[in-house]
This record gives C-alpha cells, structure tokens and sequence, in this order.
C-alpha cells in the first residue's frame, strides 16, 4: 500500500511539473513569434517625388549602396559601394613630422603663460605641415553613378515610395493618364553588387514598359585629372555600361598614358530585357529646348514601349587589370531568374531577422530598432571592406566629408554596439576586420614616431595602404584613449560569443599590441615619480580630451583625461583574463606585472563640485564642472569603461546620476553615446530620448548628426543641421543599443531585466545576447515581469538579478527548483535552455 501511495505520489508529481513546465512554455513567451513579421510592420514611406539624396529610400547588400530618388518626370538610383574609395594618398612631409618627443619637447618649452599654443610660430606652422596630408580630398568613398528611367510626365505621375524592411523590397507607385495604378519593384541582391527592377500591376503581374528613356550618369564628382570614362553601350542587348579607372598615384605623380599597376577600376552596367530601341538611330534622339532633334549624350538612349519591363544594375570593381575594358557578357533578365533571386533574398532577410526582436507598446521605439537593423544590414557585412563616416550611399560630394574615413575616437566604434546585444556578431567582423588591417601600420607608428613598442592606433585612418598616420596632428592626433577603444570591441565579441577561438585567432593580439603600447607609455620616466606628480601613480601623459580643449600651453587638461583612465583601465583587465583563458600567463609574466604594478598605482577618476549637483565626474583634472562637452566624457567609466554602472555601491551611483544631471552636451554625437550612458545607470528619460531622435530624423527614416546647444564648439551663428546635409551617418545606426540597454544589461556579469523601461509600458524582447553568450527573451506586462527564458550556448555561469526578490522557480529539462537568493548563480552546460517564473 504504501508502495502504491509512493507511485501516485511520484506520478503526481511528474504530472504538476509538466502541466508546470508546459505553462512555462506556453502560456508568456510567444514560440511562435518571427522578428521577420514584425518588421513588416514597420514600412518606410514617402508620398509624392523624393528627388533629394536624403529623401530617397535606402538599398544595400552589405556592400554596394543605392538611394532610390524619385522626381516628377524620372527614378533616379544612386550607386555607391565600400569596396569603391578614390584610393590616392598624401604621405608628405615624413621627415618633417619628426617624432613624437621631438614635438613633445618642443611643446614643452613653449611658455604656460600663453593663452593657446597657437601663438608659437613654430607650433603654428608644424600643425600647418602635419595636417597638408589630410587636407587633400583623397582617399575617400567614390560614388559610383546614377541610373535614370525617365518618362513621359503627361502619361505617368509619381505618387510615392513604400520600403519593405523585412525584405528590402521597395515599391514605387505611378499612376498613369487612365488613373491604373503601376508599380516599380526593386531590390538589391544580397550576396551579389546587383540590383533587380521589374514594372508590375496591382495584382503583380508584369506590366508594359513606362519608361521612355534609360541614362547612366558618372558621378559629378570624378576629379578632372582621372582618365575618362569609357563608355560600352549594346542597345540591341538593352544595355549601357561605363567603366572608370580610379589611379593610386597622386596627379603629380600619376602617368596618365601608362597608369600604375596598383589603379582599381569599377563598372557600372544597366540591361532591361528589351531591346533599348528597334531603330538604333532614333533611340539617341530627343528633343532640345527648341523642338529641335538632337543626339543624345553618351549613356542614354530611348527606350521600347512594347513589351513588359524588367531590369538589372550590376557593379563590378577591384584591380584595373582585373575590370574588363568592356561589359561582360549580357545576360537578358528574366522572370525566372528575378523570383529565384528574391526568394532567396527573402530567406536571407528571415534569417537574419530572426536572431533576435522585440515587441513594445512604444511603437515608435520599437519602429526604431527595426529601421535601425535594417539600415545596418544594408551597410556592412563581414565580406565588405568596413563602413567609413557615412558607410555605402553616396553622391557627388555627399558622403565624402572627413574623407568618409575611420575616425577612432567614437565614430567607427559606436555602429558595432549594437551587433553585440542584439545578437548579430556577424555583423562586428566589418569592424574586427578593419582593427587587424589597421595593426601593422599601427605597429609602425608606435616603433617609428613613439619610439615604444606595441600599437598605437591613430586618430584617422583609411581602408588603403598606409605607411604613416594620416593625421599626425598633436591636437587630436595624440589621443591616447583611441588606442584602447579600438581594441575594447576585440574583447566585447569575445565576451559576449564566448568564442575562444575568435579570442586567439582575432582579438588577442591587437588587444596585446595595444597593451604593450599603454604600458610603455604610462611606464615613461616622465609619466610617473614625485617630482612632477606629487604621488606614485602612473599617468597618461599627455593625452588629448576627444573633441574639447585640444593641446594646451603647459598641457593643462592634457593628461588622465577619464575616457583615456576608464578604457585603457578596461583593456588591462581584458588582456589579463584573457591570458587566464588562452593559458598565457606564464609567457606574460613580464607584461602582467607592469599592468599590475599600473592597476596599484593608478590615477583616480577626475571630479569637480557643481553648485547644484555637488561631486561630479568631469573630463580632465581641473576641469569646471560647467564645461560644455562634444563626446559625452563624464560619464565614460559607465560607458564604454564599464567600470561603473547599476552594479555601483550607492555613493558612487549617486555621483553618476548627478554627473548626467549636471553634464551639458553640444549634441553632434551623443543620440547614441549619452542615452546609453543614461540608460547603463536608469536614467535614461525615454520621452526625451523619442524627442532627440524625432529632432534628428531624416525623410529616409535615418537619424543623422544635429547640433543641441551653443556655448562650447558652437556659437548663435552655427547652422545646427550643418552635419546632416554631409551623408547618412553609419554611426547612429547604433540606436537599438539604446534600447536593448534599456530591456536588459549585463556589463558586470550580472543580467538586469528592464532596468530602463517603464513598469507601466508593456514590453517582450526575444534571443537579445549578454554577456557570458546567453540569449535571453522575456516579457513585462501589467507591471510584472512574466517569464524568462535564457539559453546558455557555452556553458558559463549563469548570474541574473531575480525580478521577483528572493521568490521564482527555476525550470530545466532536468529540473525545477525554488529559487531563494535574490542575485542567483547557476553553472549551466552548452545548449540548455533555462525558465525563470514568479
């Protein structure tokens, strides 16, 4: 009997944990729910013409880029790609630029009492000098030309666009003089610089040909000194090509009649799958503002009106030996080959969709992860040379500002943010990739201008070969946080993959490089000792606060400013776990007790008193409280140090939230930078920050770069959209971060869940990555946190805050147990997937 009362007793059991278990599964995370669904939701559209570059809707596969605009009377496609840069570089003046303690030490004996160091005649003209490289406008992103299908405006009228993020897809409505709507549909290949357009009527099916002329147009940017273009035209095939040779020498020194064996080329090919025109000598006919009939320009020709209408525009590029001096064979498009090539487009799309999502009750925020994704898929990927300033879309000299470059003091870093959370780390390899190209010249420069070993990264670099920094300028060029920062993402993927082979293979030895560099530096006699200092610690000195005082007489200001303590601080303590998990403490002994010996004797944060906030973290030492800053420095412990956060004991936090309470910032850069710093210590006011972003959309649905205030860089005089007319601005693409950090943070180890959102606003987010390589989805509704789902892809110890104190249950497979401690710790093994429920 008694046996019989233990079976039903363990049947009973078995039976509670199932329908438990089942409940769990079921009842609060949606199993079903596709983030490649949801994003359909969230179209991008625009009624009437979009004839402006910043109007037009945005295609791209990673690599090539096109701005789809639309006029009255034509469609006109911008092309650009990151493999396509003029690839020309000024390296003058070597000897010149000397080294770095020649400058040094001529700075030094420049008098304190001098108000700028700019009334020294010498550092006056050096700056001059140093800065004549990157002055040239070469290298830069080369646009690529533009492909126009005109028509005949009293048989057609433009009414608008609609982009179908989930697919990228976009659709182009016109009406025509019998009022029957008409449809463009057009969309880049993903895994080939092609793109497909195809006329079709409501109900999908082709339609006649609208269009009564084709013309490719070079970009008005190609300098005069190039070769000219040649021009290949097959009318019979329906195809026009140009092809245009990009030298490597600079005009002084370029052959024109020979070229250099290191020019690159590209081809820009339009085909339809209609003959361009019957009668090949009035298909280059058109009228003039006479009445007259003229020839019409090379790269424009009429078009057939007969037959239905479908499209490609391919771009080829690489060495110029390599791009053939004529249009590959032409391959008519057809049907067949067009909806193959969208479907698989389609399931790419679904693919990459589906590795993370979330659903809100603010839809414009929940709109702005999607756009954002979107856009960032179409602008890097790991096959691609890495974005600049303005990534892959460009016209004339839209997206060339700054030589469109890499610049390493927040700008190239801050796109990569957001793959990490949001689950697309494929999507850093752009970024890793750049940081491997750029260690051997950084190498150089260390040896070369410091005289110390290691790498020092510089302020500006470019996709091309380099045998020097491209902007040795002592006012920004010695900012020494760069060098850190460029390796912290190196570690980030890292920690959020748990991927040890991407530890050894990709990241440890630019991040050894970069420590190597840092420890010398701060090693140097003139870093440390008493005399000087008044202490024992170890300074970086001098360094440039990014974006602010720039170098000044007696360098005040210019030494431990935060950011270069916070990151160089957080790449130290990487290096060191990282020879903890590769086994390599033994052979950096030497290099692991200098960043000990640091770490022991290391300067504290600086901080000043505000008269309304009290102690504040400020940018350098002696630095008022008041500053206006540009890069959001006070709160960079927070982020990216990571030193500080919700984790910090309630003095420290305290200070942090006083800190962004009284930190005033120009605007620029800080749509990204500061929100999240807000949101890492839940400060982050969300309607604020849909205010921001609203202030700095753009018609196509991008967030570009807006001035915020005058009083620092600024005046009353500046044009606060002065930045959003230079290109779409690859930076804040990183928007979803700000979301993500708000759903959930785990910066310490420790995962956090909604330690930004509203308890009143609904909100479920579905396979966001932490720290520790967790995917982790979860739902907020009526207040409560409803369940938790996590699963553990290394095996690492699972550490998370209970949303419900010291009460939940935890379900596994094998499993479910009463949690009691409020912080709990689980040794989890690769694969398991984990519930949490109150």
């Amino acid at each position: 009997m008694l046996f019989i009362k233990m079976i039903k007793k363990t049947i009973w059991g078995i039976l509670t944990f199932t329908v438990f278990l089942v409940t769990c599964v079921s009842a609060q995370i949606d199993q079903n729910f596709s983030s490649f669904n949801q994003a359909k939701l969230f179209p991008i559209t625009f009624n009437g013409p979009a004839p402006n570059f910043f109007e037009g809707a945005l295609l791209g596969n990673g690599a090539m880029g096109v701005v789809v605009t639309t006029r009255p009377d034509a469609i006109v496609l911008r092309f650009g790609d990151n493999n396509v840069w003029d690839i020309r570089i000024a390296e003058n003046h070597r000897k010149e630029i000397g080294t770095f303690n020649y400058v040094f030490n001529k700075v030094k004996a420049i008098p304190d009492t001098f108000s700028s160091l700019s009334e020294d005649t010498w550092f006056s003209n050096y700056v001059k000098m140093a800065g004549e490289n990157y002055n040239k406008p070469y290298p830069r992103p080369f646009p690529c030309g533009s492909v126009l299908l005109g028509f005949d405006r009293r048989s057609v009228d433009m009414v608008g666009y609609k982009l179908d993020i989930a697919t990228g897809v976009c659709t182009i409505e016109m009406r025509t003089a019998q009022k029957n709507k008409v449809f463009l549909k057009i969309f880049v290949d993903l895994k080939k610089d092609k793109l497909w357009m195809w006329l079709v009527n409501p109900d999908g099916s082709l339609h006649t040909n609208i269009f009564n002329r084709i013309k490719i147009i070079p970009d008005p940017s190609t300098p005069k000194e190039f070769p000219r273009y040649s021009v290949n035209e097959n009318l019979k095939r329906g195809t026009l090509s140009f092809r245009q040779t990009l030298p490597a020498e600079e005009p002084k020194e370029y052959n024109m009649g020979k070229g250099d064996p290191k020019d690159r080329a590209f081809r820009l090919s339009v085909t339809v799958n209609l003959p361009i025109n019957d009668k090949i000598q009035t298909s280059k006919m058109r009228m003039d503002l006479y009445g007259d009939k003229i020839k019409m320009s090379p790269l424009e020709s009429a078009l057939s009106q007969v037959d239905k209408f479908i499209g490609t525009v391919s771009l080829e590029y690489g060495a110029d030996s390599t791009v053939p001096t004529k249009a590959i064979s032409i391959i008519t498009p057809k049907m067949q080959d067009l909806t193959l090539k969208l479907d698989s487009n389609i399931n790419t799309w679904k693919d990459y969709w589906n590795k993370s999502g979330v659903v809100l009750s603010d839809s414009f925020l929940e709109g702005v992860w999607y756009h954002n994704l979107y856009f960032f898929n179409c602008a890097a990927k790991a096959e691609a040379t890495c974005p600049g300033l303005f990534a892959n879309w460009s016209y004339d000299k839209i997206g060339t500002a700054w030589h469109g470059d890499y610049h390493m003091n927040y700008n190239i870093e801050q796109p990569f943010w957001m793959t990490f959370s949001s689950n697309h780390l494929e999507k850093d390899l752009p970024y890793v990739n750049l940081i491997n190209f750029l260690l051997g010249s950084s190498k150089e420069w260390a040896r070369e201008y410091y005289n110390l070993p290691g790498a020092y990264f510089p302020h500006s670099s470019y996709p091309v070969k380099m045998t020097m920094n491209p902007y040795p300028v002592p006012t920004w060029g010695w900012e020494i946080c760069e060098t850190p920062w460029a390796v912290q993402e190196l570690w980030l993927h890292y920690l959020y993959s748990g991927d040890t082979n991407f530890l050894k293979n990709r990241a440890y030895v630019p991040i050894k490089e970069a420590v190597t560099f840092l420890v010398a530096y701060m090693k140097r006699h003139v870093a440390s000792g008493l005399p000087r200092w008044g202490d024992n610690d170890f300074h970086i000195f001098p360094t440039i606060p990014p974006e602010l005082y720039g170098l000044q007489p007696g360098f005040k200001y210019d030494y431990d400013c935060i950011i270069d303590l916070a990151l160089t601080k957080f790449i130290f303590k990487a290096f060191q776990e990282a020879t903890r998990v590769l086994g390599t403490q033994e052979k950096e002994k030497y290099l692991l007790n200098n960043i000990r010996d640091i770490l022991d004797h290391y300067p504290k944060y600086p901080t000043a008193q505000s008269e309304k906030y009290g102690k504040v973290l400020v940018g350098a030492p002696g630095a008022n409280a008041n500053v206006i800053y540009n890069v959001p420095l006070p709160l960079t412990p927070v982020f990216p140090g990571d030193d500080y956060g919700l984790g910090s004991d309630l003095t420290t936090l305290q200070m942090l939230k006083n800190t962004y309470k009284n930190s005033q910032n120009e605007g620029g850069n800080d749509l990204v930078f500061r929100n999240l710093q807000a949101a890492r210590i839940g400060m982050l006011n969300l309607y604020k920050f849909k205010r921001q972003i609203k202030y700095c959309l753009l018609p196509d649905g991008t967030a570009t770069d807006m001035v915020m205030q005058s009083g620092g860089r600024y005046s009353d005089l500046t044009t606060f959209d002065f930045m959003a007319h230079m290109g779409i601005w690859f930076e804040n693409f990183a928007l979803p971060v700000v979301i993500n950090e708000c759903l959930i943070q785990s910066y310490d180890g420790i995962i956090r869940l909604f330690p930004n959102w509203p308890k009143n606003k609904n909100a479920s987010f579905y396979d966001l990555r932490t720290a520790g390589a967790f995917l982790v989805s979860a739902s907020l509704k009526d207040g409560n946190v409803k369940e938790i789902k996590i699963k553990s892809e290394k095996g690492n110890i699972l550490r998370l805050i209970m949303p419900w104190g010291n009460e939940g249950y935890l379900i596994t497979n094998n499993e479910k147990r009463k949690m009691t401690e409020k912080i709990i710790s689980i040794k989890t093994y690769p694969g398991e997937i984990i519930y949490l429920r109150p």
